[in-house]
């Protein structure tokens, strides 16, 4: 990862360009491709205030973060913290994506575990149905549901893209869910 800094108002001891590297260098865990990343750190003193500001460009991500103390040192902790908490958010969610990726063969074999392992008194689930639904709209999904005996139908909506459930009210009526994510 480079680094390039810029001081504006006072000249830094080698000390303190150490210590900002050897701090900085500790967001190269999050960073996929290290060769193409690029941190820039603008250092500023303005009478009593210590100002930094921070701004990563790597995979594809553009993050920035500022902070200001009385000490420079406390500046960089600070602002570390920041780009820290930002680039973790970031990967806990893909993480989240990914994990969110199951296929529905997994899932299956998730509920028949849980099959075997339900406690007494639990509901257990006797019967699983797998079917490849091609996408279909509503008013088709009303006829299929009329067809079949059971009270509902899951099913892949053609107009929208998502999967929707229709259900059979106690009235007669119809009902739709289509959950947005």
């Amino acid at each position: 990862m480079e680094l390039q800094f810029n001081f504006k108002n006072f000249e830094p001891s080698d000390h303190l360009k150490n210590y900002a590297q050897n701090r900085f260098s500790k967001l190269e865990k999050y960073i996929r491709r290290k060769d193409s990343a690029f941190l820039q750190i603008n250092m500023e003193v303005d009478r009593y205030r210590q100002k930094i500001e921070v701004i990563l460009t790597a995979d594809d991500l553009h993050l920035s973060a500022q902070e200001e103390s009385e000490d420079m040192y406390s500046s960089i902790d600070k602002v570390l913290d920041k780009m820290d908490a930002q680039l973790r958010k970031i990967k806990d969610k893909e993480k989240d994506r990914r994990k969110g990726k199951l296929n529905r063969s997994q899932s299956m074999k998730k509920i028949s575990s849980l099959e075997d392992s339900s406690p007494s008194g639990a509901p257990n689930i006797v019967i699983s149905e797998r079917y490849i639904s091609k996408p279909i709209t509503v008013e088709d999904a009303a006829v299929e549901l009329q067809r079949n005996e059971y009270n509902f139908v899951v099913f892949f909506n053609a107009e929208t893209n998502r999967v929707n459930v229709l259900y059979k009210k106690k009235n007669g009526d119809l009902g739709l869910i289509d959950p947005r994510m």
